[in-house]
């Protein structure tokens, strides 16, 4: 058997025909998916792409939520022995259009009318496509008219497959004995953080031992449960499907993102992966729920997270707080038979870190990058300590470059399963790996207990005009444990002292704003409230009391708005692109140092139908609230 995607699902289903693989929630019903079930999906496709002419080198994209045919498509296009290519489905035409066009993509797999849209308004610049697939048909009568050749349904492609498949009875076979385990399978995109996304060349034999090797650490059986909720054209997820065909444990798919929460609760997983924003949120969601709570149900909770806190500190579980807290808590969750809980692709604040730990999820730190087939560092199930991400792979080589007299410095990694180098661009490929070895651009630190530390981006550490060093990102990341706070940017290279602009968590603060009777109509008139800025102060000074004197926000701004991937200021994985904020809101940040105490801002808003409004909102200079209560200098 090849190491290939398709040659493992095709192994999968001889092995294991009946063997339930996948679930997909449709119109509230669970509707499952056998191995055999989704080897002969994937045939079908893949014949039909072959009849478009898909074949050696060429481009298949994927667009849309996380579907078994978004899964089913992929394999299908590296059955052909092209490469595939996933594309963020709530992104914006023009950055559709340009991972399209720049990846000179041949058939597109979209998932309904509002993906189909996007490719049709951008024209002649995807002329590179010659096929879109859609696999909803739902309102796309509006299209079926216009004579576009372009378009057929997903049934339309399997029943090409079937037609050529009639004609060439053993042509499936021949596609599954030629496939090449070291050719490139998977274009992956990188989060963009200062440019463009950039797509990380990933070979099939590469990244399925990848896969096999995190199973060393992080075994899965065909008992575990996965609920695929992070999007799939992110490594992690990508990993994920990796091994699922190796270790074939059940891959679920959510109705709608709205559904996600209930759907995990009915499939109660083992086996999770999320990033730090949703552990962030839901530890927020509970902490927001308490306040509505009786005071002796507020009591016994603050009694149980004690509890859980000590225990996380001794490592030793506590069953009067699981009794108290942990066990209702995890249920209602969807936690209850949670084994494998991970998260990654940016550090995790240590306040949510013990908040979760302490409730009795088994949550553990992992590390890596697109370029780096995803994690290659983690927590061991036995050693998890909050100030590390873990500890590299056996065959993962790992050194600390450049490092200061605190050893820290950049991580450089090599081993077997990185990428081949950047698609359609090896100026960038040469940047980064040089000698074999791949310059992360991250800061970090090993422990002479060989644990890593991550502290921020190598370019993000920052100094003080005095030459205090601070990660930003650290900062953040305290913040960020206030329920209040849904996401914020750390200022102060270079200058005096560190300010902040703060987006307020709307759907916590506007619940927060109800409870004690405030009126208000928008995101921006919420966070313009004189009561919102006094409770952000009180939060900001609170989360100051905790960090060194250097390193305390002096001063913040609450921004009118929130920071949003289709602005540019947030990548498709939340991630902060740093330097659009310093541009955009320069203004602001100049208003911050000089201590300027109103700010009026123009400004467009979107209203609940969609209309946009312009208007002009004041903001005020924040500073945070001291330990006694009262503003002041931090």
């Amino acid at each position: 058997m090849k190491q290939t995607l398709p040659g493992l699902l095709a192994h999968n289903a001889a092995q294991w025909p009946g063997e339930v693989a996948a679930r997909e929630k449709d119109l509230g019903i669970w509707r499952t998916f056998t191995w055999a079930q989704c080897l002969e999906a994937t045939r079908r496709i893949a014949l039909g792409l072959r009849e478009l002419g898909v074949g050696d080198g060429d481009v298949v994209a994927l667009l849309g939520q996380n579907r078994p045919q978004w899964a089913f498509g992929q394999v299908a296009a590296h059955a052909c022995r092209a490469a595939s290519l996933g594309v963020y489905r709530d992104s914006l035409s023009e950055e559709v259009g340009y991972l399209i066009d720049f990846c000179a993509a041949r058939v597109v797999i979209a998932e309904d009318e509002e993906q189909v849209d996007k490719l049709l308004e951008l024209g002649d610049r995807i002329a590179c496509v010659r096929h879109v697939v859609y696999c909803d048909s739902r309102g796309m009568w509006k299209h079926t008219g216009t004579g576009d050749a372009r378009l057929l349904s997903l049934e339309q492609l399997c029943e090409l497959g079937d037609a050529r498949a009639a004609r060439e009875p053993q042509g499936w076979q021949q596609m599954l004995d030629a496939l090449d385990p070291d050719a490139v399978a998977i274009l992956c995109t990188t989060s963009g953080t200062t440019s463009q996304p950039k797509p990380a060349m990933l070979a099939a034999g590469r990244f399925l031992g990848h896969a096999a090797e995190m199973l060393k650490v992080d075994p899965k059986t065909p008992d575990d449960e996965y609920v695929s909720v992070l999007p799939l054209p992110w490594i992690g997820e990508q990993v994920a499907l990796g091994q699922w065909l190796i270790a074939r444990f059940r891959f679920n798919f959510c109705e709608e993102a709205e559904t996600s929460a209930a759907d995990m609760r009915e499939i109660a997983p083992s086996a999770l992966l999320w990033p730090p924003r949703a552990w962030e949120a839901m530890a927020a969601d509970v902490t927001a729920r308490m306040m509505d709570a009786t005071r002796l149900k507020r009591a016994l909770f603050a009694l149980g997270m004690k509890l859980g806190d000590r225990a996380v500190d001794t490592g030793r579980r506590s069953w009067i707080a699981d009794l108290l807290v942990g066990r209702a808590l995890r249920d209602r969750l969807g936690f209850s038979r949670l084994r494998y809980a991970t998260t990654g692709g940016a550090p995790l604040g240590p306040d949510v870190f013990r908040f979760f730990r302490a409730i009795g999820v088994p949550l553990r730190q992992v590390y890596g990058q697109t370029e780096l087939c995803g994690v290659y560092v983690l927590h061991r199930h036995d050693r998890v300590d909050l100030d590390t991400v873990g500890k590299p792979l056996d065959y993962v080589e790992l050194r600390i470059d450049h490092p200061d007299r605190n050893g820290l410095g950049e991580i450089v990694v090599r081993h077997p399963g990185m990428f081949v180098g950047f698609y359609g661009n090896d100026e960038a490929t040469r940047a980064d790996v040089r000698d074999g070895w791949m310059h992360t651009g991250d800061a970090g630190m090993m422990r002479d207990d060989g644990e890593l530390i991550v502290v921020d981006r190598v370019r993000d550490l920052a100094r003080l005009a005095n030459g205090d060093g601070f990660s930003p990102q650290f900062i953040e990341n305290k913040l960020k444990f206030s329920p209040h706070i849904g996401e914020c940017v750390v200022l102060g290279h270079e200058r005096e002292f560190i300010t902040a602009l703060v987006c307020i968590r709307y759907s916590i603060v506007s619940k927060w704003a109800e409870k004690n009777r405030l009126a208000f109509t928008t995101y921006s008139d919420l966070s313009a409230r004189d009561e919102v800025g006094e409770l952000l102060r009180r939060e900001v000074g609170a989360i100051n009391a905790t960090l060194p004197p250097a390193q305390r926000v002096k001063r913040f701004f609450l921004l009118y708005k929130e920071l949003d991937p289709d602005d540019g200021e947030l990548t498709r994985t939340r991630k902060v692109r740093r330097n659009t904020i310093n541009e955009r809101y320069a203004f602001l940040i100049d208003a911050l140092y000089e201590g300027r105490q109103v700010v009026d801002v123009d400004t467009t808003i979107t209203l609940q139908d969609g209309r946009k409004s312009r208007i002009r909102t004041r903001l005020k200079l924040h500073e945070p609230a001291t330990a006694g209560g009262h503003g002041g200098k931090a």
